[in-house]
């Protein structure tokens, strides 16, 4: 066998969020932080193509150590530090890098256009400059992506896999399986049932990594086929749902990259099959996640895509939450009259009642969840009493089984309160979050609590904050 010069691979392990960087960024949006990268970097010389996305991959830790036109930016913003302190990879152990200093220029053989605004070679991945607002599907790439699921197992693996809560492992089985059934179905719905209780009780950050196995079971599902029409659509649906709810998991956890993948992929497979209400829902997350990238146009438009399609389904509550995905958009453009428009249709269409037409994922959504959106419309519009009044409300409302909203609600509040001058108050409901962390586990809500407690630093004074801040550098952060 002949040698090579080129280091052989090393099995792939998960990233590492990291929480240095997010916590730098405290209260601010991706959005927000990332023009503050790009004006550091006119400050020094430097040109970086740097949006909400690219922070997102920062703090996911998919991008282990940063080119060196970002690390002098870095390091420009936050002077005294080094790379290391801010959450990345020394330079030296990135795989297939040798460490130089910053003023040597890149050797040919590792220098190209597309690292010229990206990422050094090895574990940190070259950054992706595609059009963050660009919401065409690559309908291509999604069917690799599928049928690289779909050869994962056999249909007993799959079904395995999706029993008894829907979260264990892929591999108890290696029986083939011919035709998939009515039972291989029903085990599909109940994973996707199993994971959204497990989410509303302990939020995103524990369960992301335990779904991936019961996705792939889904396509393995698919591939296996069905004899009965009514079992292949029950199953397409079930695909469809499960990849919205793990992109969801992937969404609260701050893994902005891998949930877009996965709603792109249940986008797919509603317009693959003609469901008009799995694309309603893949379109309805798709707008919320828009709207936590900092890309509050994709969030507007896809919100409105979503409700051209919802509308023949009859349901009104879906309509409204719809609306309000819009409003949040138009929030973040901060348009105040578009915003107030979707704000009153959502109000008007959830007063017409449920129906029977209400969709099975939607049972989140009540008037605390209403009351919860509309808050975070106002904070990004920076009207933080009006937002403080209905985030408290929204917390009052919550049913107490979703014990990660009323975390995420009362984090909301303490975050308005804080802004709005009120610190001791802000301090109060920060400590009933921190009370509430023991059992819910979400990165949105960390960072959320993080930017309060920045926020706060200048009142330690006032009643309750030092013992908040304290008990706040105290807590665990999520690993």
């Amino acid at each position: 066998m002949t040698s090579s010069t080129v280091t052989s691979s090393q099995p792939d392990r998960p990233p590492r969020p990291n929480l240095a960087f997010r916590r730098l960024r405290g209260g601010r949006s991706p959005a927000e932080f990332a023009a503050a990268v790009r004006r550091a970097a006119r400050e020094i010389g430097e040109r970086v193509s740097c949006d909400a996305r690219y922070i997102g991959r920062v703090e996911a830790g998919e991008i282990r150590c940063p080119n060196y036109a970002y690390e002098r930016v870095f390091l420009h913003m936050f002077p005294g530090r080094t790379l290391t302190d801010l959450g990345f990879a020394p330079r030296s152990s990135v795989r297939g890098r040798g460490a130089r200093t910053p003023d040597a220029p890149p050797s040919e053989a590792t220098s190209s256009p597309a690292l010229t605004t990206g990422e050094t070679q090895g574990d940190c991945e070259p950054y992706d400059t595609q059009d963050p607002y660009d919401t065409h599907i690559n309908y291509e790439e999604s069917d690799v992506l599928r049928r690289a699921f779909m050869t994962s197992g056999g249909a007993t693996v799959a079904a395995a896999s999706l029993s008894p809560i829907g979260l264990a492992s892929a591999s108890a089985s290696e029986r083939p399986v011919r035709r998939v059934g009515s039972g291989e179905a029903g085990a599909l719905e109940e994973a996707v049932r199993r994971i959204r209780l497990l989410d509303d009780r302990h939020g995103a950050d524990g369960l992301y990594r335990r779904a991936a196995a019961p996705l792939r079971a889904a396509y393995a599902l698919l591939d296996a086929g069905a004899t009965r029409q009514a079992t292949v659509d029950r199953l397409h649906t079930g695909a469809g749902e499960l990849a919205i709810s793990v992109g969801w998991l992937a969404h609260d956890s701050g893994r902005f990259d891998d949930a877009r993948s996965h709603y792109a992929e249940a986008l797919a497979t509603a317009r693959m099959t003609a469901d008009a209400a799995l694309e309603a829902h893949a379109f309805c997350n798709t707008a919320f996640l828009a709207r936590d990238a900092g890309r509050p146009r994709e969030a507007v438009r896809a919100a409105q895509a979503a409700q051209r399609i919802a509308r023949p389904l009859g349901s009104p509550r879906l309509m409204s939450l719809l609306a309000l995905r819009e409003a949040g958009g138009w929030a973040g453009l901060a348009d105040r009259t578009g915003c107030t428009q979707a704000l009153t249709r959502a109000k008007a269409l959830y007063e017409r009642g449920p129906s029977d037409a209400d969709p099975e994922w939607m049972s989140f959504y009540g008037e605390a969840e209403l009351e919860g959106l509309e808050a975070q419309c106002w904070s990004t519009l920076g009207d933080w009493p009006r937002a403080a009044r209905h985030a408290r409300r929204a917390a009052h409302l919550q049913d107490p089984h979703f014990s990660r909203n009323i975390a995420l609600y009362t984090a909301e509040l303490a975050d308005d309160l804080a802004r709005g001058g009120r610190p001791d108050e802000a301090a109060a409901a920060g400590t009933q979050v921190l009370d509430l962390l023991d059992v819910v586990q979400s990165s949105r809500i960390q960072a959320m609590l993080a930017g309060t407690a920045r926020v706060l630093l200048p009142h330690r004074r006032a009643s309750g904050v030092s013992e908040f801040l304290e008990r706040h550098a105290s807590s665990p952060r999520p690993v």
